[in-house]
């Protein structure tokens, strides 16, 4: 996403600029870009030589936008999990602690976006 959110140009980003510049192989990132299209963060550019581009300004994505196109959820710990049932959950003490801990942990995924990661990213190649 960051690769796509620095370049932007008409032409999109190729996968194999991705690929190279990220050091992972094209077909993991086969799986990425699938997960990333599926939750309508990317599309493909049309024409002989496609590339990828936001779908919508890197102001408007944020973290959480990102992580939720892989995992459906944040849960730090198991019982965190919309899925888990646990007995003893109303009269937990530790689950209180860590469910303050998960909001925290969402709320800071949900401020943060891809612009707030392109601009640290252009600060540190000005260094």
């Amino acid at each position: 996403m960051l690769e796509i959110a620095l370049d932007g140009s008409a032409k999109g980003v190729y996968q194999k600029e991705i690929s190279e510049r990220q050091r992972i192989s094209i077909k993991y990132l086969d799986s990425i870009i699938s997960s990333l299209k599926t939750a309508g963060l990317i599309t493909t550019v049309r024409g002989k030589k496609s590339g990828y581009l936001l779908t919508r300004s890197p102001k408007k994505i944020s973290i959480l936008d990102i992580y939720k196109a892989f995992e459906p959820e944040i849960a730090i710990v198991d019982c965190m999990s919309c899925n888990f049932r646990c007995e003893l959950s109303a009269a937990c003490a530790a689950r209180e602690f860590w469910s303050g801990l998960n909001e925290s942990i969402i709320m800071y995924f949900k401020t943060y976006t891809l612009e707030d990661l392109v601009v640290k990213q252009k600060e540190k190649e000005l260094n």
